[in-house]
């Protein structure tokens, strides 16, 4: 969770809610790691876990990240939560809860839909301490 943490701070200095992502392989190498880049990208969809997600596929030439592992700073939305299902990805562990935007643990609880192909394991409050202040911080500073 450290290094999603290093990412999410990056994302921060560019301006970027500060969220990031690190995908891990099944021996522990990291194969992906991102932060947020909707503003600098100009793209709604470039949250860190699909950043990271793309970089760990890239890595190991596949569309599926079977027996990887992903640390994110802040409960997924319903998009990275697709995306984390069709990548197969083995577990996911999260720093933050997102009552508002969150689609694991709040809103539509991707993982317990039926028509949800794939749940990973979910691992909830990982480092939450350090992400939650990381947002919060952000934010009043923007108000």
């Amino acid at each position: 969770m450290d290094l999603a943490l290093d990412e999410a701070r990056a994302a921060a200095g560019r301006g970027e809610v500060p969220v990031g992502a690190v995908v891990l392989g099944p021996d522990g190498a990291v194969l992906g790691k991102a932060g947020n880049r909707t503003l600098e990208l100009r793209d709604p969809s470039a949250h860190a876990e699909l950043l990271a997600i793309r970089e760990a596929c890239a890595t190991l030439a596949s569309e599926r990240l079977v027996d990887c592992d992903l640390y994110v700073t802040l409960e997924p939305c319903a998009m990275c939560a697709a995306a984390i299902s069709f990548a197969r990805i083995r577990r996911l562990y999260f720093g933050a809860a997102d009552a508002k935007g969150g689609a694991v643990e709040h809103g539509p609880r991707f993982f317990a839909q039926a028509t949800c192909h794939h749940a990973p394991e979910v691992y909830g409050g990982i480092g939450e301490t350090a992400a939650t202040a990381l947002l919060k911080d952000f934010f009043a500073a923007r108000r």
